[in-house]
């Protein structure tokens, strides 16, 4: 029999070289403990078990926050060789919860606004070397060809009258699709801000400014339906080379894309009409012909309050008023001559008697508290388009993408990955 006792199971300390082998991987712990002699092993128990069972082991935090926690304080504090550690840990593919290149880069921009640009800097320079090491260098990209991610490079048409809109290309890899996002009467493409950033990650996401919005050109006098539709055609040319689009129109949007469906059935690979009719009734014809008369008067602030009880919900109003008056300043700062064209187009739109020529997979969503597109009529919408499939969200008006963008964004989502 030996004359050592065999050692205790140490609980806390085997928890601990779980999770740090887990973060910094087998090779670097095994190369690490190595150095354990009789001068620093109780260090190296000691931080084994109260870093990385007492910190680590914590479930308060994902393990990805907490990587990025590390990369920040390490960065700000310089301690550069401790960063190298973590972030070569944190981008060595099989252990776990690792961040992609795109996590780390934000993480960076981030320490730059608050732990200052030397230490972004550096930062950066570390993590290219560590990219270098385990192969996943990224590619060259001139500086000049970069945009914030959150908005998407600006672009116009070469064609005229100019459109303009932002494109975001797909954050993760190739894009799966291209969606289209098409705002309502009196807004612009930022409307789609919070809904675009989240269907950017997989796929371009285009946010046109409709004729008469935004910084798209003013027209002089009415439009039609098929002059948006001929628009958003040449819009799907020259921004998504031509290949067919997810179009995603809400309201005044969502008649654009009913129009290009008839008529350019080849732009379009499936439909998302939300908050929007096929046609207006006698009364909400009457009501947007008020509403071009008011304007006409008396400016875009005459409407601008009533529009807002229209766009968003009693709760809504009430509980994130600093979001309904950013978008009432966005109406008022619509160009009146392109809010009346464009009025004078949905009013006179009419499809009810040609929507069962639409062939492609579409969805209606509706809004359970929209008192300008209610409930009954998006479910009209529905059964007058073959297969159609329809959504209501709850507890939002006609804006629902700004209401509720994440529910909206799911819900997209979800239809998108079944095409």
């Amino acid at each position: 029999m030996s004359s050592h006792p065999k050692p205790a199971f140490d609980h806390d300390f085997e928890r601990g070289m779980r999770n740090r082998r887990a973060a910094l991987g087998d090779a670097w712990v095994d190369k690490s403990v190595a150095k354990a002699n009789a001068f620093n092993a109780e260090f190296q128990h000691y931080i084994t078990q109260y870093a990385w069972h007492g910190a680590w082991g914590r479930p308060g935090l994902d393990w990805k926050t907490r990587r990025v926690l590390v990369l920040a304080v390490t960065s700000a504090l310089g301690r550069w060789d401790e960063f190298e550690i973590h972030l070569r840990g944190a981008l060595t593919p099989g252990n776990a919860h690792t961040l992609s290149v795109d996590e780390v880069r934000e993480a960076l921009i981030q320490i730059a606004i608050y732990a200052g640009v030397p230490a972004a800097n550096t930062g950066f320079a570390k993590a290219l070397g560590v990219m270098r090491e385990l192969g996943i260098e990224p590619p060259p990209r001139p500086a000049d060809q970069c945009w914030h991610t959150g908005v998407g490079r600006s672009v116009f048409t070469s064609t005229r009258p100019k459109l303009h809109a932002t494109v975001r290309e797909a954050r993760n890899g190739e894009a799966a699709h291209t969606i289209v996002l098409s705002h309502a009467l009196g807004q612009d493409g930022s409307m789609w801000d919070l809904v675009a950033n989240e269907l950017a990650s997989t796929c371009r996401v285009i946010c046109p400014d409709t004729r008469g919005h935004g910084r798209s050109q003013i027209p002089s006098e009415p439009l039609s339906m098929t002059e948006l539709a001929a628009d958003a055609a040449r819009l799907i040319d020259e921004l998504a080379c031509g290949e067919p689009v997810v179009w995603v129109g809400l309201s005044m949007g969502g008649l654009i894309g009913q129009e290009l469906a008839l008529r350019f059935p080849d732009k379009v690979k499936a439909l998302v009409l939300a908050n929007t009719t096929s046609a207006y009734n006698p009364a909400g014809r009457e009501a947007i012909a008020q509403r071009i008369a008011t304007v006409e008067s008396h400016g875009m602030q005459a409407i601008s309050t009533p529009t807002m009880a229209r766009f968003f919900s009693t709760t809504f109003r009430e509980t994130q008023a600093a979001t309904v008056a950013r978008h009432q300043r966005l109406l008022e700062a619509t160009d009146p001559e392109g809010y009346t064209a464009c009025a004078a187009a949905i009013c006179e739109a009419d499809f009810g008697g040609k929507l069962q020529h639409i062939r492609v997979p579409t969805l209606v969503v509706a809004g359970s508290q929209d008192e300008s597109t209610p409930v009954d009529v998006a479910m009209t919408l529905a059964r007058s388009i073959p297969r159609a499939e329809m959504v209501t969200l709850q507890g939002c008006a006609h804006l629902s993408a700004v209401e509720q963008p994440h529910a909206f964004s799911e819900v997209l989502g979800e239809f998108v990955a079944s095409l």
